[in-house]
Formats: structure tokens, C-alpha cells, sequence
């Protein structure tokens, strides 16, 4: 008891007690200078009846879809190619993983000045094959597909590690076997590849979920952190911060919080349900 001692009030101080306060908060008005104020569900049903609450959803729930979908189809593609044993393909790999290690807010900062619609570097390419100017970020939604682009170019490579490894640990034996009997590429990367990966794919899936739900720092580092232009881009995120840090209602941004934390455990266990029904079925 005494060597895990350390390891438990670690996790009571930095992890529980948070969790506990948080939810202690949620039922209470605080503006961190005067008292604390208790309003039991008021910061809930004031959720409610929030229009910016209603916007925030919609936005988080279109990124997320926005999201979702081509960081799994990417990341599958890119794990694949990487898997192949050519030479010089540590290279590659090491290429693909380089967003893996760079700084959120200076990597959308970047993307920031790659956005700009007068004279920045798309739209210079887009005008090339004679495309007219995008508005990547003042428009509300170009402004949410313009933050997508740039979470699914940082999720990538994470996911691409995740599906990279269980594709390593497939026996070769299995492709041996399908080549003898006939199978092509695509049938033995369907048939084989996706099968024995499902795991990988349901916790990148979560994963990438959980990511698009809590999106705050490259919303904000687009965007300036108002959620601009006209809410395009006003996700949970922003507006938890806003509550937290602008408006200093810390009692209604606790409570957003945990509404948030309800949500991902919803769809998290949907997500669970659903890979173990097809694990039992197949």
C-alpha cells in the first residue's frame, strides 16, 4: 500500500478532486471574486435555452463529421502505403509523423497566413488553374471547413501511428496464403487488412471523436478566439473558454463542461457497443 501511496493521492489531487470541484461549480454562480452562489440547475437549464449553446453544438457536430470521416479514410490509406517494405521507406514515415510534433497554435498560425484570401498561398494556387479566390476565413462555411482541413492535416499522423502498428502485427502468412489462393491487393486489404485492424479503427474513431468535441487551441488561433466570422466557428471549445475567461461565469462554463463530458460518454459508448455487435457477428 505504501508503494502505490504516491500514485493514488496523485491521482486524488490532480484528477479526482478537479473532476469533483467541476461538478461542485456547475451547481453554483461564480465569478471568481465574489461568493459562490447556489442555483442548482439553472446553469443547466440556462444551457438550454442559449441560442450560442444551440449554435456551438450544430458547429462541433458538422467539424466532428468534417473530421471524422477523412482523418480514418487518410490515416488507412497512409498507414497502408507505409506498410509496404520498399527501400528508403523510413523516410517516408518519418515525413508523415512530422505534425505529429509540432505546436497546435503555431502550426494553425501558419495555416492562418495560408488561408488568407488576398494573398495567401491556396488561393495563389487556385488562381493558377484559374480558380477565383476562396474565402477560407471569412466566411462562416469555408471558416469551418478551413478549421477541419487543418485539425485533420494535425490528427493524421496520430491515427496513422495507431493503424500503422496493428497492420505490423498482422502475420504475413495470412497475405501469403490469400496471394496463393488468387486474392489481389484490394481483396486482401479488404478482406484481411481492414478485419484484423477493426480494433485500431474503433479507438481511432473515439479517439479522433473526442478530439473534434474538446477542439479549442487551433479554433482559436484561426479564428482569434471569438468564434468568428459570424459563429462560423464557434464550437463547444470556444465558448467554454469565453464563459471561463471573458465572461468570468465559471458556475455556467462548469456546467458546459460536464454537458460536454455526457456527449462524448454517449457517443463513446455507442461506438463501443456498435465495434463489439460487428466484432460478435463476424
Amino acid at each position: 500500500m505504501a508503494f502505490i501511496a504516491p500514485n493514488l493521492a496523485a491521482v486524488g489531487l490532480f484528477l479526482l478532486f478537479p473532476l469533483g470541484f467541476s461538478l461542485y461549480l456547475s451547481f453554483h454562480s461564480w465569478d471568481l471574486f465574489r461568493p459562490m452562489r447556489f442555483v442548482g440547475l439553472a446553469n443547466y437549464r440556462r444551457l438550454l435555452d442559449d441560442p450560442l449553446f444551440a449554435i456551438a453544438l450544430r458547429n462541433t457536430a458538422v467539424f466532428t463529421v468534417l473530421t471524422l470521416v477523412p482523418t480514418v479514410v487518410i490515416s488507412v490509406a497512409v498507414a497502408a502505403a507505409l506498410n509496404w517494405k520498399l527501400k528508403g521507406i523510413g523516410l517516408f514515415r518519418t515525413a508523415a509523423f512530422v505534425p505529429l510534433v509540432a505546436s497546435t497554435v503555431a502550426m494553425a498560425v501558419v495555416w492562418r497566413f495560408l488561408f488568407t484570401t488576398d494573398d495567401g498561398m491556396i488561393n495563389l494556387v487556385l488562381r493558377w488553374f484559374g480558380i477565383p479566390a476562396v474565402p477560407w476565413l471569412s466566411e462562416p462555411h469555408w471558416a469551418l471547413i478551413s478549421l477541419s482541413v487543418v485539425t485533420v492535416w494535425k490528427s493524421v499522423p496520430f491515427a496513422t501511428v495507431i493503424l500503422l502498428a496493428a497492420m505490423q502485427g498482422i502475420p504475413e502468412n495470412l497475405y501469403e496464403a490469400a496471394e496463393i489462393d488468387g486474392a489481389g491487393p484490394w481483396r486482401r486489404f479488404r478482406c484481411i487488412t481492414v478485419p484484423l485492424v477493426r480494433g485500431a479503427l474503433s479507438f481511432v474513431f473515439v479517439i479522433t471523436v473526442i478530439n473534434s468535441v474538446q477542439a479549442f487551441d487551433q479554433a482559436y488561433a484561426l479564428t482569434d478566439g471569438n468564434g468568428g466570422p459570424e459563429t462560423g466557428t464557434y464550437v463547444l471549445g470556444i465558448m467554454l473558454f469565453q464563459n471561463a475567461f471573458r465572461f468570468y461565469e465559471v458556475g455556467y462554463a462548469a456546467a458546459l463542461a460536464w454537458v460536454m463530458f455526457a456527449l462524448l460518454l454517449v457517443l463513446t459508448v455507442i461506438q463501443l457497443w456498435l465495434s463489439r455487435r460487428e466484432a460478435d457477428q463476424s
